[in-house]
């Protein structure tokens, strides 16, 4: 069976992973904390930590990993071009959806977040495991040919496009951060023109941190200002939080990129434009 058998979109549920756990070219990746990762997770799930998803450099914090670091993710993952991913983890799919960006921008696009994580897959009361799993090296690992620019921005080219007002930003960090109020880099305050939509009200609570129906989200955005016709640019704090409003963006079919520089090099650097003390439109 190949891949083009699954038939998951970007955005699945608990019941229809159930056939296919065990598939040879499905691997599943548990993003969760490693104290839930150990004591259940789905079955057949491998368990990576966030930090290989990420670079550091000096101001900051969630860059995309460099090749290397590219290379190793894959190697993690043990992949080749002929797979499925699936990612889920405990917080409603923000790492979940990092890794789906690290993976979409290094040009491997079979992926699919598992809608809810691990809650909607005990919600559903579905069978788990505890046992470390490790899947059978895989030959043929996915090589990477290049970096996809089409779902990422670096500062030099969003400071331009900000200073000339030609692109929508949508900061979906939180009210204070937003304001400044919340200080988290040398200083506060959002990018110029940035509206805000904090990651997690996208999240339905009282139905196992599943998405909130995306009529409803995409309503909320347009009140606020957006146009989903035209590009958007995302960012948070170090591109986790931001990693499921890029899903998110996606499932839209916005032509959305993520801003990885994210508010710790914006708001580290003494020389960005910033904005504080504005609420929310």
């Amino acid at each position: 069976m190949t891949t083009a058998n699954f038939n998951f979109g970007l955005l699945i549920e608990a019941e229809e992973l159930v056939p296919y756990l065990g598939h040879d070219l499905i691997r599943i990746v548990d993003l969760s904390r490693s104290s839930v990762y150990e004591q259940l997770h789905i079955p057949h799930a491998i368990h990576l930590k966030p930090n290989v998803l990420l670079r550091q450099q000096e101001h900051a914090t969630g860059l995309l990993p460099d090749e290397q670091g590219l290379k190793d993710l894959i190697q993690a993952l043990n992949i080749s071009k002929d797979h499925h991913v699936v990612v889920y983890d405990d917080e409603g799919g923000a790492w979940a959806g990092r890794l789906i960006w690290d993976l979409h921008c290094l040009g491997f696009t079979q992926t699919s977040l598992l809608n809810g994580g691990i809650h909607a897959w005990l919600g559903a009361g579905l069978p788990t495991s505890s046992n470390q799993e490790k899947s059978a090296k895989v030959e043929n690992l996915f090589e990477i040919e290049q970096i996809n620019s089409q779902y990422r921005i670096l500062y030099p080219e969003l400071l331009e496009q900000v200073e000339q007002a030609s692109v929508q930003v949508w900061d979906c960090r939180t009210v204070d951060e937003y304001t400044g109020q919340r200080l988290a880099a040398r200083r506060g305050g959002h990018i110029p023109n940035a509206r805000q939509f904090e990651w997690s009200t996208a999240i339905d609570r009282q139905n196992h941190l599943k998405l909130h129906p995306l009529e409803r989200t995409k309503q909320r955005l347009e009140q606020l200002g957006f146009d989903l016709g035209q590009p958007v640019v995302v960012y948070c704090q170090s591109h986790h939080r931001s990693g499921l409003a890029y899903i998110i963006g996606r499932l839209l079919n916005w032509d959305i990129k993520a801003y990885d520089g994210a508010w710790s090099e914006w708001g580290n650097r003494l020389d960005s434009p910033i904005i504080t003390g504005e609420s929310p439109s």
